[in-house]
């Protein structure tokens, strides 16, 4: 397999990772080397792995609460969930993800790359629930807000938080999900614009916390 097509670690890598670098670029360059064949990523994704993938999800890392337990939803190609856990392990990632050849994926690389602080749960987020209660959870290019929402709330109790990296039509989807945040007994939500001028395309963080039990 050719790895041309790659993307170049950008400089803003040493600066968003530290200490961890040496470890997401053991990552990155294995997503590069079978991501595709294994169908965690598309063939146009190698060109942009760092810029829109690693470093993407690694800039949510410092929204991450000391010593928590996180749950990050449909983990995939452990996009968040591995590079989150990289770049901090001084917290628990559990990473929910239905489909038995990428929990394959995930088991596998937290494994080889000695990440002590990942466990793999082969299920959906609603079959999660006896796993939890968790502080906060995550979840990238899953669901609109109106589904995610509810399919996530049951893993967290009152003080939860959590926190989607989301697209341009963030601020559409927390219009949307009015009922959906009202019923999760959310607070005001904010959008948090990571990474401008570090990397070339920002990240959009949503960020909410449960106020009270349903």
């Amino acid at each position: 397999m050719k790895h041309s097509d790659v993307e170049p670690e950008p400089a803003a890598a040493a600066q968003v990772l530290g200490a961890q670098l040496e470890t997401a670029r053991d990552f990155a360059a294995r997503l590069a080397e079978v991501g595709e064949e294994l169908g965690l990523i598309g063939p146009v994704e190698r060109t942009r792995l760092w810029s829109r993938h690693i470093l993407n999800c690694a800039l949510v890392a410092p929204y991450l609460r000391s010593g928590a337990r996180v749950a990050d939803v449909g983990s995939g190609a452990g996009l968040p969930g591995l590079v989150l856990a990289i770049a901090r392990p001084d917290v628990e990632l559990v990473l929910i993800e239905p489909m038995e050849r990428r929990t394959a994926w995930l088991l596998d690389e937290s494994r080889r790359l000695e990440l002590g602080n990942v466990t793999v749960l082969r299920a959906r987020a609603e079959e999660a629930i006896e796993a939890g209660p968790f502080d906060q959870v995550t979840a990238r290019a899953v669901k609109a807000l109106r589904q995610l929402i509810p399919m996530t709330r049951p893993l967290l109790e009152a003080g939860g938080e959590m926190l989607f990296l989301k697209g341009s039509r963030v601020e559409a989807e927390i219009e949307d999900s009015f009922k959906q945040r009202r019923a999760a007994r959310l607070g005001e939500p904010e959008v948090l614009i990571l990474g401008e001028g570090v990397v070339p395309e920002p990240t959009r963080l949503f960020r909410a916390t449960v106020v009270e039990a349903s």
